[in-house]
């Protein structure tokens, strides 16, 4: 299991760019583990909670998030 660290502040957070150099994963995939990292401690990281917050389908977050996967 891999562990994120960040340090989140108000209005930033400062968080590894580990997954970002990461070639095997898609630029949906970056975007969706970056916007995770940022969500609270206690957010319900499920797939329908997770279209509540973005304009994709929750067939596309799953699809994006088993792109995550190797």
């Amino acid at each position: 299991m891999v562990v994120f660290r960040i340090e989140k502040t108000r209005d930033y957070m400062v968080m590894s760019n580990h997954h970002l150099r990461n070639a095997g994963l898609s630029l949906k995939s970056k975007g969706l583990l970056s916007m995770m990292l940022f969500l609270p401690e206690d957010w319900n990281c499920t797939t329908r909670s997770l279209t509540k917050i973005c304009k994709e389908s929750m067939d596309n977050i799953d699809f994006a998030l088993k792109s995550t996967h190797h």
